[in-house]
């Protein structure tokens, strides 16, 4: 009898703290509204940018000329070419033409701290153009200058982003075989 007892006590318990549960999930505050499209671009922006920058200020100059394998880029060239490839975005959506096709060579880039500033001006000057645009700009139209297609302001913005992170991948992989930790890698302090 005082099993029972015990197991309807129980039982009842578990409904009334189940009851609970939903009382506090009513009394819950909604859902934050969506942030907009401009907003969630720039978001992701940074976030890439911020990994680049920081692997470029991370590795160390004396292997800022290492390739995994000779026919690759070099460590400084990647992020040459990435931060470059920026501008493919950045100019025609501010009204600039396009960079001329060739990636910066690295002799104009003698430095890690040369790289490094080319890489944060890129990233900072493609942030700058998606605020300026805000919501109501991602739908602009801007020219392709690989497709010569018009497409739309986020279209041209996500696929250079997209661009970044196929490099920022190859840049871990320029880490691993160097036998160093990327800094997205290391724990957390």
């Amino acid at each position: 009898m005082k099993k029972r007892i015990v197991s309807v006590v129980l039982v009842l318990g578990i409904f009334a703290a189940l009851a609970a549960a939903q009382e506090t999930m009513k009394k819950e505050t909604p859902p934050k509204p969506a942030v907009g499209p401009s907003q969630v671009l720039l978001e992701n922006w940074n976030d890439v940018g911020r990994k680049l920058i920081a692997m470029a200020e991370d590795f160390p100059e004396d292997k800022y000329d290492f390739k995994p394998v000779p026919a690759q880029r070099s460590f400084a060239e990647q992020l040459l070419h990435a931060a470059n490839a920026n501008y493919f975005f950045t100019n025609p959506v501010m009204g600039l033409k396009p960079p001329a096709g060739e990636d910066p060579k690295r002799e104009q880039y003698k430095t890690k701290a040369a790289v490094v500033d080319f890489v944060r001006k890129a990233f900072a000057d493609g942030a700058a153009a998606i605020k300026q645009k805000g919501d109501k700009g991602m739908s602009d139209l801007v020219v392709d200058p690989f497709a010569n297609q018009q497409v739309r302001v986020s279209d041209m913005a996500w696929g250079l982003l997209e661009h970044s992170g196929e490099h920022y991948g190859q840049l871990v992989v320029y880490y691993r075989v160097a036998g160093l930790v990327p800094p997205e890698s290391r724990p957390k302090k």
